[in-house]
């Protein structure tokens, strides 16, 4: 069955609140309560789990294992009363996040793979913070960048939903304010047609020893979105494959904005200008996107044919894309504004 999708110009519908599911959300505002007595006394601080006093890393964990439980369930009511009060005005956002993630965490087992406690108490205010966290039997370090993070204790942790669909994964950030409470949520697939991240990894390689840069470009874009649920850390093995990545012949970011010619007699002589190119997985499918200033055209059959037309020039471009990925995703703006959205399986551009 060919699997095709249009968007509006507001971008609702299902395939947004998927795009809200896949992106995740985090919100984090002023937290005020009683601390931890068990925190560190420096200003910043990282303790990964396996450092942390039992009775921290049990609290921690036991705080946040219902609340991720709740996600998958479509609890709303628990994770209403979860809030921080700093985010209690967004529940809104937040309730439609987690309809959307729901589907990707629904029927697995929750696993923890890490925790990390963060103390940030001497800030003057909200600032970008950056945390390393490093066990003393290791020299290796995980980096974790917060932005606009207020005063106060966290806790980030990164857990799986094994046996879910697309092998769902979570990574929740909680504040402490007399007790631990949800300031921060995102939820991605773990795996996109049965394959995980390092499969993935593992075929960007090979596409590395051909001449299919940009092939082997997004595929590595896609291995690092299945491997770890935000992109605010940093790991020795994201670093491996970050160097691994900018080793290619080719950065598709670099060709921006590209000019994709017309094809075809109804479009011969015209052109059009891709501003954005990325990995796209609101079908949960390993698909591309790209954004294209459109001729601003209002009637939905020839905005269609437009974007159709897009498609097939780019990939006139880059034809090797076409066997790396599943379909290609076309969004139209027009005076910086989306105006239309279509998914087409790859067999199906002309």
């Amino acid at each position: 069955m060919t699997c095709k999708r249009e968007l509006s110009a507001t971008g609702t519908g299902e395939a947004g609140k998927r795009r809200m599911a896949r992106a995740g959300w985090l919100v984090l505002g002023l937290f005020l309560g009683s601390l931890m007595v068990t925190a560190p006394s420096w200003a910043v601080s990282c303790t990964p789990q396996g450092e942390m006093p039992p009775a921290d890393r049990d609290a921690l964990i036991a705080a946040a294992t219902p609340i991720a439980d709740a996600v998958a369930a479509g609890n709303l009511d628990l994770l209403q009363n979860s809030l921080l009060p700093a985010v209690v005005a967004e529940w809104e956002s937040i309730r439609g996040g987690a309809q959307a993630a729901a589907p990707l965490l629904k029927g697995g087992q929750l696993h923890w793979r890490n925790a990390y406690f963060l103390v940030a108490t001497d800030l003057k205010g909200p600032a970008d913070t950056q945390f390393f966290c490093t066990t003393p039997e290791s020299s290796l370090t995980v980096t974790i960048n917060l932005r606009s993070l207020p005063p106060g204790q966290y806790g980030l942790l990164l857990g799986d939903f094994a046996g879910s669909p697309q092998g769902g994964q979570i990574a929740l950030i909680l504040g402490f304010d007399s007790k631990w409470k949800l300031g921060g949520m995102f939820v991605r697939e773990g795996d996109l047609n049965g394959h995980d991240g390092i499969w993935y990894w593992t075929q960007a390689r090979e596409l590395a020893k051909t001449s299919q840069p940009w092939s082997a470009w997004f595929t590595y874009d896609t291995a690092r979105l299945l491997l770890v649920p935000i992109d605010f850390l940093s790991s020795p093995n994201l670093e491996k494959l970050n160097k691994e990545q900018t080793q290619l012949k080719a950065n598709p970011q670099d060709a921006l904005p590209l000019s994709v010619p017309g094809v075809g007699t109804e479009y011969a002589g015209k052109k059009w200008k891709v501003t954005a190119l990325r990995v796209d997985t609101t079908l949960h499918t390993p698909d591309l996107g790209l954004t294209y200033e459109s001729t601003g055209q209002s009637d939905p059959r020839t905005q269609r044919a437009e974007a159709i037309a897009v498609m097939s020039g780019f990939l006139k471009l880059h034809p090797e894309l076409r066997n790396s990925f599943h379909g290609l995703w076309a969004y139209s703006e027009s005076d910086g504004k989306q105006s239309y959205a279509i998914e087409q399986a790859m067999h199906d551009i002309p």
